[in-house]
């Protein structure tokens, strides 16, 4: 196994607990920004992440801030070996719960921003989508610059998907030299909430 990583034994049934409202909310009271809603992402929204989530058969999907795992939940259940999924999640209540929820993810306790170092090296440029659920508008420019940094650092060129309950683009795509696209809207959810791709130019330049 590699160092840093665990992956969930098989002691409990698939997302069980899953709904940990109570984990959720006493997390957002210790760090909002962390957070970033008061309440875990419907099914609304987690189906419309999923939509918009892509992997070959000889790559794997990364997931930052997985939370109480609704985001995971769904693309388990929509066909995602659990071998495949990555979850990197810095509050260790949340990862030790990750873990006995979801047996044979990747559960990975520790901060994005040292995403290179996380992710072992030898995935780097095999992955095929990136989801980020860490609210990245709430934090200052240079701070949201180290995680756009790290995340190219496992998957150049490829960019990530973020969902946000901002009306307009969370990140200023302009100042971090990103294209965006908003994939898909959902009133939905609590509050209303978009899911947005965001690609390096450069990379964009060559579509």
């Amino acid at each position: 196994m590699d160092a840093g990583i665990e992956t969930a034994g098989a002691s409990r049934p698939l997302g069980q607990d899953i709904a940990n409202a109570g984990l959720f909310f006493r997390r957002w009271l210790a760090n909002p920004l962390q957070m970033g809603s008061i309440v875990p992402s419907s099914p609304a929204l987690c189906r419309r992440v999923v939509a918009h989530t892509k992997a070959a058969e000889d790559q794997i999907v990364v997931e930052l801030g997985a939370g109480t795992g609704v985001v995971s939940r769904a693309l388990l259940e929509s066909g995602l070996k659990p071998e495949r999924l990555f979850v990197v999640e810095i509050v260790p209540d949340m990862a030790d719960h990750l873990r006995q929820a979801f047996p044979g993810i990747n559960v990975i306790q520790g901060d994005a921003r040292r995403l290179p170092q996380l992710i072992p090296q030898h995935y780097h440029g095999r992955i095929g989508t990136v989801i980020v659920g860490i609210p990245l508008v709430l934090l200052p420019l240079a701070e949201q610059r180290r995680f756009i940094d790290a995340i190219e650092g496992v998957a150049p060129g490829l960019g990530f998907i973020l969902y946000s309950y901002c009306i307009t683009s969370p990140l200023p795509w302009k100042k971090h030299g990103l294209r965006p696209k908003r994939e898909a809207w959902t009133p939905m959810n609590i509050p209303p909430a978009s899911v947005w791709r965001y690609v390096p130019e450069a990379k964009d330049r060559q579509t």
